[in-house]
């Protein structure tokens, strides 16, 4: 990995940048972030942004910064904490990869329209299922293992 305890604020935008993509896998655009941060009530502009990313400004409000942490799905601490970015690399990494992925990318376009309560439900369905997968590979669920079967 990388040495990010001297990553400042552009290179940590603009590895979300370079990392996040859209659910047909492409990059955002400084304008398409600006646009959906607008859109939650926050004013910004995708000038400000490209500022920010280049390093003309450097002291953004914790407005801002929450905006777009939320944007990308990030706690506000990954723009201050220094191990926070380290930890979020391969996960982000994996999520770029995986995206790529034609079923990854239609669960995630069919939850877009969801609540934030079915959200959570979604994700909380998933977990079980993860968990599940896990016992049958690891032998705690003989024979469990037949998504097939299931109607799957």
């Amino acid at each position: 990995m990388t040495e990010r305890a001297n990553w400042g604020l552009a290179d940590r935008i603009n590895f979300l940048f370079s990392t996040i993509r859209d659910s047909n896998g492409q990059r955002y655009s400084n304008e398409q972030v600006a646009a959906a941060i607008r859109k939650s009530g926050v004013v910004i502009s995708q000038s400000y942004i490209w500022q920010l990313r280049r390093k003309k400004k450097t002291n953004p409000t914790l407005r801002h910064l929450q905006a777009l942490a939320d944007f990308f799905r990030v706690p506000v601490s990954y723009f201050f904490e220094s191990g926070i970015c380290d930890h979020l690399e391969p996960v982000m990494s994996n999520f770029e990869e995986t995206a790529k992925d034609s079923q990854i990318r239609l669960i995630a376009m069919r939850t877009e329209g969801l609540s934030e309560a079915r959200r959570r439900q979604v994700l909380e369905f998933l977990d079980v299922i993860s968990q599940l997968e896990q016992a049958e590979r690891c032998g705690f669920l003989p024979g469990a293992a037949e998504p097939e079967k299931w109607g799957a």
